[in-house]
């Protein structure tokens, strides 16, 4: 065994005795976390503005501090980018963090000196919790791919902004940087087509053991790769042997992979976002990720279906229970207070905590009643794959509720095949069924002849990625919604059709 994959092991043994000692303490964690919170940000803008001094309890933090989401925190943030220090934590950010809101235009989520250790700490561990558990180390021998954003950041009132990948970019430990890729230079291409063919080249006769990133960018690239070779991933790069992959499940795109490299790999899942790195699988037997409850946020959740509520109630971590769609609420040491970071989550553990990421509160269709989640779309679709033996590219979902027909008005699914089935009848009732099995909402909405069964359209190849070059979102961190409550996808994806 090689000398970095022995240290890795033994690292990884050290991390994860001291990561037990808050995994068993979870309540204990959290509540130091909040009185820690409290305390760095009570003479800051926001803190004297809320009266943090005088909270003593979570109750008082409730009444104190409302749920907002960015456009409620706006006006604190934009003073901070100006330049104002001391407003929702002490001192200045060191970064913020530039994102594509869809209500809000451009967000800048601020990072911290005391938050920016635990987005690099996490996504460490994450790789040295799967080391402790298999014993697979050799990996940190070979070469590693990060798909991500550009590095190269703007400067604005003596604060730096840019990707949340892109600024993580710069943080890569040193014992890592002789094994990452792509190089420095192919990172800073803006074009994302041009950044994946300039990677093929860079990365085809390497030897990668470790392929990051959001797993629709991923596979382009693996269709680049064996567009050029002429061979699977995974006889091109025969030690590959770990994806590490987030912001989207995994699962629809799991047999396509497959398909691509020619055998299975180990993956990693992690749930990282500007605002902070909340989650990471820390067991490959297990369904969930383990929720990282002592990285400087306190925690708050709301079921999901009471959160437009007039006064929806919020819970602590001690009151979750499992199988339940939760708003995740969170308060960190970026000085994010009572945010909505816009994410539903179901708990699948609660010895320990570990969670799922169900969808968007916002991603949605509940045109009737149906109250559909990304989660259940998600699900249905596998059991269809696995059912039908197809695969697909991406695919999303809208209500049709004006049929050219005059019939009743149904869900659509639009979906981008490998290869188009012969029989898309049987995959939509395959799906349909699967779908009502999960939605009691759905199946009364069918069963009473208020909707009509779902149908598909077979998209041309290349739509999904067509749409988001379009709209400027093509690469990077960007990704398509599962399903959206009105049609404005599902037209722009019909306007590129033949």
């Amino acid at each position: 065994m090689k000398f970095k994959a022995l240290a890795a092991k033994i690292f990884a043994a050290r991390v994860a005795r001291r990561n037990k000692k808050w995994i068993s303490k979870p309540l204990k964690t959290q509540q130091k976390v909040f009185r820690s919170l409290l305390k760095q940000a009570a003479n800051t803008q926001f803190g004297k503005d809320h009266g943090f001094s005088e909270i003593e309890t979570y109750e008082d933090f409730t009444k104190r501090v409302p749920v907002r989401d960015y456009e409620g925190l706006r006006p604190y943030v934009d003073k901070m980018v100006a330049g104002e220090p001391d407003i929702l934590w002490p001192g200045k950010p060191l970064y913020f963090a530039k994102t594509s809101g869809t209500t809000s235009g451009a967000k800048f989520i601020p990072l911290t000196k005391a938050s920016m250790p635990t987005h690099i700490r996490a996504a460490r561990d994450a790789i040295l919790s799967y080391i402790h558990e298999t014993g697979n180390s050799d990996f940190v021998s070979g070469k590693m791919i990060f798909l991500q954003g550009n590095p190269i950041l703007k400067e604005e009132n003596g604060i730096k902004l840019g990707r949340l990948s892109g600024i993580v970019a710069h943080y890569v430990p040193g014992y890592l940087q002789r094994n990452r890729l792509p190089s420095w230079e192919t990172n800073c291409i803006d074009d994302w087509e041009a950044k994946v063919d300039a990677i093929v080249e860079e990365t085809k006769k390497e030897n990668m053991t470790v392929i990051s990133g959001i797993p629709s960018w991923v596979q382009m690239y693996f269709e680049r790769l064996i567009e050029t070779s002429g061979k699977k991933v995974g006889e091109l790069f025969s030690n590959f042997n770990l994806f590490i992959y987030g912001g989207v499940n995994y699962e629809p795109y799991r047999a396509k992979f497959e398909a691509l490299i020619g055998r299975k790999v180990d993956s990693i899942e992690l749930y990282p976002a500007s605002e902070g790195f909340f989650a990471y699988q820390d067991k490959q037997g297990e369904r969930g990720m383990l929720l990282l409850l002592n990285s400087g946020m306190f925690y708050e959740f709301i079921e999901a279906e009471h959160f437009f509520d007039e006064n929806p109630k919020r819970v602590m971590i001690s009151e979750v229970k499992t199988g339940v769609n939760y708003v995740m609420i969170i308060s960190t040491n970026a000085g994010l207070w009572g945010y909505n970071i816009g994410d539903t989550i179901q708990f699948t553990s609660t010895n320990p905590y570990r969670v799922i990421v169900s969808g968007r509160i916002k991603h949605f269709i509940s045109a009737f009643g149906e109250h559909v989640i990304g989660k259940e779309v998600e699900q249905a679709m596998q059991l269809a794959m696995q059912d039908h033996g197809f695969s697909i590219t991406e695919f999303t979902v809208a209500p049709q509720t004006n049929p050219d027909d005059k019939g009743l008005p149904y869900h659509e699914w639009l979906i981008e095949f490998d290869s188009s089935p012969e029989d898309l009848s049987a995959i939509a009732e395959t799906i349909d069924k699967h779908m009502q099995d999960q939605n009691s909402y759905y199946f009364d909405l069918i069963s009473g002849k208020i909707l009509q069964p779902l149908r598909i359209k077979s998209l041309k190849k290349d739509s999904f990625n067509l749409l988001m070059k379009q709209q400027g979102k093509l690469g990077g961190q960007n990704k398509v919604p599962r399903l959206s409550n009105d049609r404005k996808i599902a037209d722009g994806l019909y306007d590129l059709q033949p």
